[in-house]
């Protein structure tokens, strides 16, 4: 299954498309990878244990994203063990894009919970911590030698961050707020180093009315960002259709680049076998590669070539998120490692 990784050319409809390995993200989020490796567990190719960064190097996967905790306690996700990781993905070339939750756990559009540490703060003193924590992150990921090439204010911000300060629709001015604070702590940060891209990170892949509602508001306040992050997963966020008209949508609406920065889809029976309702593609193996060869499409056909790129979430983990990775249940990788593969080769 072993390729060299050279530029990609996607036909689609009789045109070709370039996906210039360069300036498109061929991505996964492997925030777990260094984890399941440490308790002995190995991914494997052909049936043979590889380390999985080079699995995902070898077919293509140029970026990495990886997220962190404030001060987890249960999760991995620590200052120290993010570092690690990013240095290993590092050596082996690939690009890093640094995902910041501000809390102590999972930050998604239904849990923003407060950092433990920022707990009965005022909005000021909450400002100036986050801008604190984040300059003294990033500046430790620059002192490492790795200092991201793009980093995500907040995660999947769609109802705001650190509850209930900035939780959102009643808290625009403080929400944004926290987010300008964070812009600032990574300007701070980077010191004399190059300056990483800003991501403003929502879960409304599908929705364009959603979506539209809320970068308005984002313009209103003028917060000061480059790339749009989406979350794609279509059991929650719309029919491909409702994708490709949402990306086409913002290239045309707004003057930044664009990054499906979380797409998965089962490899096993789950969400749509629960619902009792068809998905697009089947729950298998098969499906699951059909399902990234057409978001694939999607994201190479959007007006001027403002999609720069998509992330996998999680695709090298052990338990209940199986389903949605890129390994059986004897940690083998699975058909949907050769999507990029597929694209003719020169």
């Amino acid at each position: 299954m072993r390729r060299p990784v050279v530029p990609l050319i996607l036909l689609c409809a009789g045109t070709a498309l370039a996906a210039d390995p360069d300036t498109f993200a061929i991505g996964a989020d492997l925030s777990f990878l260094r984890d399941v490796e440490s308790r002995g567990i190995a991914f494997k190719e052909d049936g043979e244990p590889r380390p999985g960064l080079r699995i995902f190097r070898d077919h293509g996967y140029n970026w990495i994203r990886l997220r962190i905790f404030h001060t987890p306690t249960r999760l991995p996700n620590s200052l120290d063990y993010t570092l690690a990781l990013a240095r290993d993905a590092r050596q082996l070339g690939y690009r890093f894009l640094l995902d910041f939750h501000y809390s102590d756990t999972w930050a998604d559009p239904a849990h923003q919970p407060v950092p433990k540490a920022w707990e009965g703060m005022s909005h000021p003193e909450i400002v100036a911590a986050l801008r604190d924590y984040t300059a003294r992150t990033i500046a430790a990921f620059r002192e490492a030698g790795v200092l991201p090439d793009m980093v995500q204010i907040g995660n999947e911000v769609d109802n705001g961050i650190v509850w209930p300060d900035g939780k959102l629709p009643q808290n625009w001015p403080q929400f944004t707020d926290l987010l300008k604070a964070g812009i600032q702590g990574v300007e701070a940060g980077r010191g004399a180093g190059p300056r990483p891209r800003i991501m403003i990170h929502i879960a409304k892949g599908g929705d364009r009315v959603k979506t539209k509602a809320f970068l308005d508001r984002l313009a209103e306040f003028q917060v000061p960002y480059d790339v749009i992050g989406q979350s794609y997963y279509p059991w929650w966020h719309g029919s491909l259709l409702d994708l490709r008209e949402n990306l086409d949508f913002m290239a045309a609406s707004y003057d930044k680049d664009i990054i499906l920065v979380e797409v998965a889809y089962n490899c096993r029976p789950a969400e749509y076998a629960r619902k009792g309702v068809p998905g697009p593609f089947p729950e298998t193996p098969e499906g699951q590669r059909r399902f990234l060869e057409e978001v694939a499409r999607i994201a190479l056909g959007v007006p001027n070539g403002r999609c720069k790129g998509i992330f996998w979430w999680e695709p090298a983990v052990d338990g209940p998120l199986e389903r949605r990775g890129f390994f059986d249940g004897n940690k083998n990788v699975l058909p949907v490692i050769t999507v990029f593969d597929s694209y003719a080769r020169r």
